[in-house]
């Protein structure tokens, strides 16, 4: 194993290197199991630099790069810290910012453990689809569990964005989304009642966008979204079965038909250790 003093004198950045056993090391399936030994990455210890971030920036290389899959097994803190040089406590930083980050998942007891966390849910903003679409394009399953389902009186925010009276009747649906079975997102979605009659009498249990399209013969075709870190209250956290105080992503819609009327004012909260945004940009709105 190489030492950390050895360690520290190498490089200027940590070098990209699979997590494999040392030899003579307790291999088996709390290392990587198709990784050839290689060596530790290199650590700089120095001003303006952490090596608890230089840690978490390798492992996360590592998972992006598919050297560490979802479910392997991490080593024991002790062996990677003393495979690493680093103290246990520096370790444990670099572990909790992964966790925090949700790359990781941390469990106690004999089976516990640290183990690599599923890849994230990616939301394409740059294209106007709803979950049940994008889920279908990572190939998961979609479902969705009514929480309720109203005609409620529009409120001055909900009348604003729906271009419609004060007051003036909404469906509103609230919906937990699930994707092969476990809660991703909490959706809150107004529908303006004139404009699609008796949507509550359809079921609410697939794509709304779809429902919208095939019973009123139109569907969103452009939004505004805004986007807004949050944090788990306690109905929340129970819904989305998280930590009270966990991020959560509120992305904020006001989605348009083709004509330009609004359809839907919608405020999703999304799980921010299993939901990653992604919005293309370009110089012209046409090169995307």
């Amino acid at each position: 194993m190489t030492g950390g003093a050895s360690a520290e004198a190498e490089g200027n950045a940590m070098a990209a290197e699979p997590l494999v056993p040392q030899a003579g090391g307790r291999a088996g399936s709390i290392w990587h199991p198709r990784l050839p030994s290689r060596k530790p990455p290199k650590i700089v210890r120095g001003h303006g630099t952490t090596v608890h971030g230089q840690i978490e920036d390798w492992l996360s290389d590592e998972i992006a790069a598919g050297r560490l899959a979802a479910g392997d097994r991490l080593p024991t803190e002790q062996d990677l810290a003393a495979w690493l040089g680093v103290s246990r406590m520096t370790l444990r930083h670099a572990l909790a910012e992964l966790a925090q980050r949700g790359l990781v998942t941390r469990t106690v007891g004999r089976s516990g453990g640290t183990f690599v966390a599923a890849p994230k849910l990616v939301q394409d903003l740059t294209i106007l689809a709803g979950f049940s679409e994008q889920l279908r394009k990572h190939g998961l399953v979609a479902g969705a569990r009514v929480l309720a389902a109203a005609e409620i009186p529009a409120s001055a925010a909900a009348s604003a964005a729906l271009e419609i009276g004060p007051g003036d009747p909404v469906y509103e649906v609230r919906r937990l989304r699930l994707a092969d079975g476990q809660p991703i997102l909490l959706e809150h979605s107004l529908f303006p009642a004139q404009r699609c009659p008796r949507l509550l009498e359809y079921r609410l249990d697939g794509s709304l966008y779809e429902l919208l399209e095939e019973k009123y013969g139109q569907r969103p075709h452009r939004a505004k979204e805004s986007l807004e870190p949050v944090t788990a209250g306690v109905r929340e956290a129970e819904a989305l079965q998280i930590a009270e105080g966990a991020a959560l992503m509120l992305v904020e819609r006001t989605a348009y038909a083709k004509s330009g009327v609004p359809l839907e004012f919608a405020r999703d909260l999304f799980r921010g250790d299993r939901t990653r945004v992604v919005v293309w940009t370009s110089e012209l709105a046409g090169e995307l």
